[in-house]
């Protein structure tokens, strides 16, 4: 079993940056790949970032060269940082985990995190 919380979202203007934290529990963190997916209302959940357990990344087109996944392994985190936020930014984002990386970026990861909320505003 994996518990994933995550924290660290919020309102921000245009432009700004946030990292958001997800910390993970309840297994070895060095063996799961983990990754960031969001949801707009009325939209489908979408992956932002994916980090394998080996550290290979992946990014959606619409975040590449704004947003960066990284891991800590010590610390069993998984962040990611937010910068140059657009409005179309704005979503709930959740951590996933799994073992496959593939599972991971399919969107068909084991665990879930509860979700933080991310408003970018002026």
């Amino acid at each position: 079993q994996v518990q994933l919380v995550e924290s660290g979202g919020g309102l921000v203007q245009p432009g700004g940056s946030l990292r958001l934290s997800c910390a993970a529990s309840g297994s070895i963190f060095s063996f799961y790949a983990m990754g960031w997916y969001r949801q707009a209302p009325g939209e489908q959940r979408e992956l932002v970032a994916g980090i394998s357990a080996g550290a290979n990344t992946n990014y959606a087109d619409s975040v590449k060269g704004r947003f960066t996944i990284s891991r800590d392994n010590d610390q069993s985190m998984v962040y990611l940082q937010m910068n140059s936020l657009k409005p179309e930014d704005t979503a709930v984002y959740y951590c996933n985990s799994d073992r496959l990386y593939s599972s991971v970026v399919a969107g068909t990861a084991r665990y879930w995190g509860q979700g933080t909320q991310v408003t970018v505003s002026s």
